[in-house]
């Protein structure tokens, strides 16, 4: 299917026509390096996990080739012990910005690269990322504390900075999953990661004071259901719980409280997160109330919007957010990779530790 064929199907009304969907995706396409490396924006900083959630949505949209430079860019620069560091500046390797290693960061490559398989079924690709995959798992496992959270990340200097974030920890279970699905496809079965993801959701499920309270951030709310370590019964309460909390009806979601400020990427995030427990027609609400970050001219959304005084803020358009607006539109309209690692049906559970009641 051509990349123009794939984007007729993300159409979806009050979000997309297929004519801006082909200008989000050219967007994308106009921020990434000749190298393959997607930062925020041009002359801005890459972070290896917005990067990723970048080369997803090309992926999405049929930009496979587009999708593959943008792994074999991190590939390429993944540091000899397994890492990348938070920031380089406008995707250079050269020129690191911020030289502390962030967990979460470095797990997602797992998300991205077993979605692009689904997206290919291109097995040289997945036996040329293994061991980009598996230095970088070994790396953020060498970080999980005994409680089953995952510590923050290392400063350049080697020391670990074990406090653990709720968001983080919730998205390396999903990579960690991911990992696991990439290990079974290549028949190389993990052991220690099976271990690993189970400590970690029990803790994330379980043990909330295992955690830094960042309480007051959206993402704190949503991303136990995002990365699949909440489902059910324990996910539809969790939404419920903060709904009116977050949620600014007809604008999108703040991203703190009590801020008034409303942001693209946790906006879509949570669409992403509303259709995989079965909440659809809510997901779909909250790309169309979003809408009015979408600057027309490039086909890329502005990161936030300050209500109280109308006023778009910070003034930057973010490949991410286009890229987090995109997977959520494909999830919606039945795109099978997608659905695949966001639905988390398909991926492995790891085995859960005997420690306390459910």
């Amino acid at each position: 299917m051509s990349s123009s064929e794939r984007t007729e199907l993300l159409v979806l009304d009050g979000v997309l026509t297929a004519d801006q969907a082909r200008r989000t995706v050219r967007g994308i396409l106009d921020v990434q390096r000749p190298d393959g490396a997607i930062p925020w924006f041009r002359r801005h900083h890459l972070d290896p996990w917005d990067h990723t959630e970048a080369a997803m949505a090309l992926d999405v949209a049929g930009e496979h080739e587009a999708a593959e430079r943008a792994y074999d860019w991190l590939a390429r620069h993944q540091n000899p012990d397994g890492s990348w560091y938070a920031a380089y500046h406008d995707g250079d390797p050269d020129d690191v910005t911020d030289r502390g290693r962030e967990s979460n960061f470095v797990a997602y490559i797992a998300v991205g690269v077993w979605h692009h398989y689904l997206s290919t079924g291109d097995d040289a690709f997945l036996d040329r990322m293994w061991p980009a995959v598996c230095a970088a798992v070994e790396w953020v496992l060498r970080l999980q504390q005994p409680g089953g959270q995952i510590g923050w990340k290392r400063e350049d200097d080697g020391t670990a900075v074990d406090d653990a974030l709720l968001t983080g920890s919730s998205s390396i279970h999903h990579a960690l999953r991911c990992a696991l699905a990439i290990a079974e496809q290549r028949e190389e079965p993990q052991p220690d990661w099976e271990l690993a993801v189970g400590a970690l959701r029990h803790a994330i499920r379980r043990h909330p004071e295992r955690f830094l309270d960042k309480s007051r951030y959206s993402m704190d709310w949503y991303y136990p259901v995002l990365g699949g370590a909440l489902r059910g019964d324990e996910a539809a309460a969790r939404i419920a719980g903060d709904w009116d909390k977050f949620v600014v009806p007809g604008l999108g979601v703040r991203c703190v409280v009590p801020n008034p400020w409303v942001t693209g990427g946790e906006s879509a995030e949570l669409a992403l997160a509303l259709w995989a427990v079965g909440q659809s027609d809510r997901a779909l609400a909250i790309l169309q109330d979003i809408q009015h970050l979408r600057d027309p001219r490039t086909g890329l959304y502005w990161t936030g919007y300050v209500f109280d005084d109308r006023a778009i803020w910070p003034e930057e358009l973010t490949s991410w957010t286009a890229g987090s607006v995109l997977l959520a539109v494909a999830a919606l309209g039945g795109d099978e990779a997608t659905c695949a690692v966001f639905g988390g049906e398909s991926l492995p559970n790891g085995v859960d530790p005997q420690c306390c009641p459910a």
